[in-house]
């Protein structure tokens, strides 16, 4: 099944009737004593208010929406970090379903599409009063989830984590909740950055391996964002600006991935992935590695530190920096 093919205009117009239906029912069942509740309550969900999109439009979006799709592994965590479970999610890179990170928390929701896009007759079935579209792009696509439900762009081009929060937060009327978490998030920042002791400061790198090879991180992704706030240093082209990681490098170029600490893993924790993963690190190249000599090398989560990221993951990424890090 196409991942973007357009609804047919008979399936909406059988939508829209039905739910037209549904609402004289609902208004005919709800004609008695409790009628001035009745009222309230529907005036209640019918308000609506305007937000911003991370292009610059105006939505306008239920103020209390109920039923939510989220379309980016961002997207679903934002929505988890703020307490609201949503009834449809994308799969996430490498992954059949949530992010591994996320997989307890998600557990139960239906996926309704993949990295590559949507299925929008999946979309269509969950019935959505929202959708949190990510940092999709394509008008084409955009325009078909419009006629489902109010439909907002969350990930700026930066792929600013707390960002996407705040603006999740206004969607979900959950600002309050936002700000307390960036909050917290900083408070935990100057929590772990104490407990490093000397190695507050260090060289710091992440690389993620895969059967193409091994890649390092870039700038201007979720991760070499909270390492920022952590203010460690990162080595080589760790330093400039990229898509996501770097092309994967050589056997003879593994040294770029080295440093004074080392997060390395693949997407998944299971696979061919996660097999090449052990003759990777049974290579000479691997070995000669200092963060590898001195025991500074952790295997990591690659759903959680190498994806789009988001709030939860950040949190959880110092918990690992910590454990891995910390003055013991």
């Amino acid at each position: 099944m196409s991942m973007t093919r357009r609804p047919q205009r008979s399936r909406f117009a059988a939508a829209t009737a039905l739910t037209a239906a549904s609402v004289l029912v609902l208004a005919a069942c709800g004609s008695g004593d409790d009628s001035s509740s009745d009222s309230g309550n529907a005036a209640a969900e019918a308000k609506k208010v305007s937000v911003t999109d991370a292009t610059g439009k105006k939505v306008e979006v239920p103020a209390a929406p109920k039923k939510v799709i989220a379309l980016s592994e961002m997207d679903l965590d934002s929505s988890l970090a703020l307490g609201v479970k949503p009834v449809g999610l994308t799969a996430g890179r490498g992954q059949k379903g949530a992010p591994e990170y996320l997989a307890d928390k998600a557990k139960g929701i239906p996926v309704v599409g993949a990295v590559t896009g949507p299925d929008i007759e999946k979309v269509v079935q969950a019935k959505p009063d929202v959708i949190l579209a990510g940092q999709l792009a394509d008008q084409q696509v955009l325009k078909q989830l419009q006629e489902v439900a109010p439909t907002v762009v969350t990930i700026d081009r930066k792929k600013d984590w707390k960002k996407a929060l705040t603006l999740t937060g206004q969607v979900l009327g959950k600002s309050g909740e936002a700000k307390t978490f960036l909050a917290d998030y900083d408070t935990k920042v100057a929590e772990v950055k104490k407990s490093l002791g000397d190695n507050a400061g260090a060289d710091v790198s992440v690389a993620r391996y895969s059967a193409k090879g091994t890649a390092v991180m870039q700038q201007g992704v979720f991760i070499s964002d909270v390492l920022k706030d952590m203010g460690f240093k990162r080595p080589g082209i760790q330093n400039k600006p990229g898509q996501g990681h770097s092309t994967p490098l050589s056997d003879e170029d593994l040294k770029q991935i080295d440093a004074d600490w080392l997060f390395i893993g693949t997407l998944a924790s299971t696979g061919k992935d996660a097999s090449l993963f052990k003759e990777l690190k049974s290579k000479p190249a691997y070995k000669q590695l200092s963060a590898v000599k001195d025991g500074h090398t952790t295997e990591i989560d690659g759903s959680k530190w190498t994806s789009l990221g988001g709030a939860l993951a950040s949190v959880s990424v110092l918990d690992d920096i910590e454990k891995a890090m910390g003055d013991k």
